[in-house]
């Protein structure tokens, strides 16, 4: 089963280890992976919640990813939207969509927000997938706009309003309960 719980302190360690995985890292519109420091600040801001709020994704109650909302300080009642599945055991098996379901829960029906956005690298064909399955629509192309390894990297505008995810939020669910990913 895949759950969503909040980010506790000891997390830290396991996120970064995570963001070294180049696996992981590749998708990343940030330049290269924080260091140690910068990491650990980022972690500390998102535990204080002042602007973000954190998830761990887990499969089966143990760590498998994150999933964080940030930019919830604004009036917009608007969220831009990052998730990864670090655990290299849980890819390909569903966890990835799971959590998506789960996180836009968290976000509309618990956090009364109208909109969640996301930049996806373009080449991310999996993201991209699974992000419009879950009813994402494209809402923009940035050329060149991530510096990644020395190379410039085209992004993906998404979003997602309240009103597409409660028309899809029923069948959504339904097919992972069925599929035995997330509980009733």
């Amino acid at each position: 089963m895949i759950s969503l719980r909040d980010l506790e302190p000891g997390d830290e360690e396991q996120l970064y280890r995570w963001r070294q995985d180049p696996l992981v890292d590749r998708w990343m519109s940030d330049a290269a992976v924080p260091d140690r420091g910068a990491h650990q600040r980022w972690f500390v801001d998102l535990l204080a919640g002042a602007d973000g709020r954190g998830w761990m994704i887990l499969r089966d109650g143990a760590p498998a990813g994150l999933m964080t909302l940030t930019g919830l300080a604004s009036h917009h009642r608007r969220a831009s939207w990052n998730w990864f599945i670090g655990d290299p055991a849980s890819r390909g098996r569903g966890v990835g969509r799971a959590a998506q379901v789960l996180g836009l829960d968290k976000a509309f029906c618990e956090m009364g927000l109208d909109k969640v956005w996301a930049e996806v690298m373009a080449h991310n064909d999996n993201a991209l997938k699974m992000m419009t399955a879950a009813g994402f629509v494209r809402e923009g192309y940035l050329r060149d706009h991530a510096l990644k390894s020395g190379e410039r990297r085209d992004v993906v505008l998404l979003g997602i309003l309240a009103p597409d995810w409660s028309g899809r939020r029923e069948r959504a669910r339904g097919d992972l309960v069925q599929a035995r990913l997330i509980a009733a």
